[in-house]
């Protein structure tokens, strides 16, 4: 709401957005709904705002000014790199759903490459040696631009400058922190290698594991989620200086909370990468009639580590979102959801390439609330979420499912070495 207020309410973008509190969290908190807190700042007299209330799920009017989309229904005439960021706060998705849309058309794999970096959003112009607490034992965003972007645009750039060396995929490895060249994406390596959709199960008694769901077995875990008390998606105050890198932020926080349920495995004895989108399968009920499940895959650090001492117990996400109940059938049509029946949602996570390490253990966290990167369900089934009024904010009771015949996991994009 902000970043559309400062760019879209002045052609020079002189207007800022203004602060009635220092923590985010409560000033979107005081506000009730999205829609309000537009309306105390004026924001409804900005067009694309306006666009925005109007088409609150994903109908034609996105659809067809989708980038992807518009690029799939083009030829490829020029060389393309795409430049995708691991941890980026505010694009996860474009740069891969580009290059899903556009490598079909590069008959030759010599037109559309792809970088994976372990950066915010733009990092790679920077410096790149760190990104929170993660230390990468070289700039990686001096290398790539060196050994990756310079030579691609000397040679389609430049007269008389050699063929450029580089990759169809150059992929930082996360976990190793390593750079890997790649045929295509995703791949685990460059040769010798698959993926294979693996699924990792919630299981009885908060446990991940590779193994199903047995009989008899508790049959859910359960949290209420208050609206009036929603997780926050990192730690207060929230505001603007911590922006760039809240996807590294630890976890723990929230994994402590009640409204939090955590799943872990048991401690790692080899190395497990993971490369591509994992896809969420959660088996779920709320006694609402509209609700937001959030699941993030955490690497769970171990408890010490001499070489980094704050790095003990850290639990850093790899790959998380959220997927609001009520667009389980359509992104484009919401329906409300049936009272207490366990319902599966299932839907894709951001890209990782990432390795988990001997001694780490894997963590996937569930919840109903991420405030305020997203606006509160009020988990009472309303046409339009942006105007849900203060009576229609109840708290529900959430079960997750783990049962033989209700089993919930992710599918990891599990690497593979024959």
């Amino acid at each position: 709401m902000p970043y559309i207020y400062e760019q879209e309410a002045t052609r020079k973008s002189d207007v800022k957005w203004w602060k009635s509190y220092f923590d985010d969290y409560d000033m979107f908190m005081q506000a009730g709904s999205a829609g309000e807190l537009g309306r105390l700042h004026g924001l409804e007299q900005v067009g694309f705002w306006r666009k925005i209330l109007e088409h609150p799920s994903y109908d034609a009017y996105w659809r067809d000014q989708a980038v992807d989309r518009l690029l799939a229904a083009e030829p490829l005439k020029v060389p393309v790199m795409l430049v995708h960021s691991l941890w980026d706060q505010e694009d996860i998705y474009g740069a891969i759903a580009v290059y899903k849309a556009i490598k079909p058309k590069d008959t030759n794999n010599d037109k559309v490459f792809l970088v994976l970096g372990p950066w915010y959003h733009a990092q790679e112009i920077g410096d790149a040696s760190t990104l929170g607490p993660l230390k990468f034992g070289s700039d990686t965003a001096l290398y790539f631009r060196r050994e990756i972007l310079r030579p691609f645009l000397d040679q389609y750039l430049k007269d008389g400058a050699p063929k450029a060396d580089v990759a169809p995929v150059s992929a930082f490895e996360t976990g190793t922190n390593k750079w890997l060249r790649l045929p295509a994406w995703p791949a685990g390596c460059a040769t010798g290698c698959g993926i294979r959709p693996t699924p990792l199960y919630l299981n009885a008694g908060l446990k991940l594991s590779f193994a199903a769901p047995t009989p008899g077995d508790a049959a859910f875990d359960e949290y209420i989620s208050d609206p009036s008390k929603p997780v926050p998606f990192q730690t207060r105050p929230i505001d603007e200086a911590s922006w760039s890198r809240w996807l590294v932020d630890d976890q723990r926080e929230a994994s402590g909370r009640p409204d939090v349920v955590a799943f872990v495995s048991d401690v790692l004895t080899t190395p497990l990468k993971i490369s591509g989108q994992p896809i969420a399968n959660l088996v779920a009920s709320t006694s609402g009639t509209d609700s937001d499940w959030v699941i993030k895959v955490i690497d769970l650090y171990p408890d010490e580590v001499a070489s980094q001492p704050g790095l003990g117990g850290y639990q850093l996400m790899i790959s998380a979102d959220i997927f609001r109940g009520r667009y389980r059938e359509s992104l484009e049509t919401a329906k409300p959801i049936a009272a207490d029946k366990p319902v599966l949602y299932r839907f894709a996570l951001p890209t990782a390439n990432h390795v988990f390490l001997p001694g780490h253990r894997i963590m996937v966290q569930v919840q109903s609330s991420w405030f305020p990167l997203y606006d509160r369900n009020p988990q009472t089934f309303v046409p339009n979420i942006f105007w849900a009024k203060p009576a229609d904010y109840r708290k529900a009771e959430q079960r997750v499912y783990h049962t033989p015949d209700k089993a919930s996991f992710i599918e990891l994009p599990l690497v593979t070495i024959p």
